[in-house]
């Protein structure tokens, strides 16, 4: 149960289009997170959220840092996460569980800085993925404000501008596997040089390039978004990435919805970010843009419910095939995951 339970529960919404399938390409698995908005998020965990009248049909894991191997070689700790993975993965197959299939796809963590050693960890990645591992990510989120947390992993600056971390890079293409772009926003122009660097790899874009409000960039909100228009539009021309829209519920974002009185709605949601939904499905286009609940993450401003109702109110007037890449069909390809 997550510690703002009880505030979540101030907002309560039914699903609206309950029959829409819906691929959710964004979320965690972790125990023994005390920090965490939710300090345990396993099956029954995320169960609790997908079953709540969204027809959520299938789902992919995005590494966390979660249940890395205690000892062996550092660089092979990660295959860890994608082991246990897997085996929730194995119950959820299983159909005991619903009909939802959890972490049909798999993405795992790599430190491509090891430049084409990086190659035997995403062999061993693969390997224990069972069929079910699609590629990495190796998140470079990084800002000079200190007042902006930058990402778990401390990454330097212009990490996707090092010769080495391409070196490993590289190493994906050669396997077809996918990555994860997962920068803030004064880094898209890195992501999309590294994209047309590599053309044959698919890189998928994490929150929307994280568009910042806090610190320096704090009621900063028109010249922010007007800098990242002009970054998305230039990463756009890019033809191997496609955009995840969702993930700007986090504090980092600045729209302070965590402390208020009570949760916002979904109408609510919608109307303070729909600017950044907007013009990144007019610039990718919906069979290269997918929504994505960033899940448990972003339950730090609402329910789940309530973010893909979100969307829902983004999308009415949408046509059924828009709809239906935006919500699963688009995820289905980009991972590899069947009807």
């Amino acid at each position: 149960m997550p510690r703002n339970n009880k505030w979540l529960d101030q907002v309560m919404e039914e699903a609206l289009e309950p029959d829409l399938p819906i691929c959710d390409p964004h979320h965690h698995l972790w125990d023994l997170r005390p920090d965490a908005i939710e300090t345990r998020y396993l099956l029954e965990n995320i169960l609790e959220d997908t079953n709540g009248g969204h027809n959520i049909v299938s789902t992919v894991f995005i590494e966390c840092h979660a249940m890395y191997k205690a000892d062996g070689p550092e660089a092979m700790k990660p295959v860890g996460e994608v082991e246990f993975v897997n085996g929730i993965t194995a119950m959820s197959a299983s159909g005991l569980y619903g009909k939802t299939r959890v972490a049909a796809g798999i993405i795992g963590h790599a430190d491509l800085t090891r430049g084409a050693a990086a190659g035997e960890v995403l062999d061993a990645l693969k390997a224990a993925g069972n069929g079910r591992f699609r590629g990495i990510r190796h998140a470079v989120a990084w800002d000079a404000d200190p007042a902006i947390r930058n990402h778990r992993t401390n990454p330097p600056e212009h990490r996707y501008m090092d010769k080495k971390f391409r070196e490993g890079f590289a190493q994906l293409g050669k396997r077809k596997m996918t990555f994860e772009g997962w920068c803030y926003m004064k880094q898209i122009g890195e992501l999309a040089d590294l994209a047309r660097a590599y053309p044959d790899t698919t890189i998928i874009l994490n929150h929307f390039g994280g568009p910042l409000g806090q610190g320096s960039y704090e009621g900063k909100q028109k010249e922010v978004l007007d800098y990242w228009r002009k970054e998305i539009a230039e990463l756009a021309k890019c033809r191997n990435v496609v955009a995840k829209l969702g993930g700007l519920n986090m504090d980092i974002n600045g729209f302070h919805w965590h402390e208020q009185k009570k949760p916002p709605t979904s109408q609510e949601l919608i109307d303070a970010t729909r600017p950044f939904f907007d013009y990144t499905i007019e610039k990718f286009g919906a069979d290269r843009c997918m929504f994505e609940s960033n899940f448990p993450v972003d339950k730090l401003s609402c329910s789940y419910n309530v973010v893909w109702n979100s969307f829902k109110r983004l999308t009415k007037d949408y046509s059924k095939s828009d709809k239906a890449k935006l919500y699963h069909d688009t995820a289905a390809r980009v991972y590899s995951l069947g009807k």
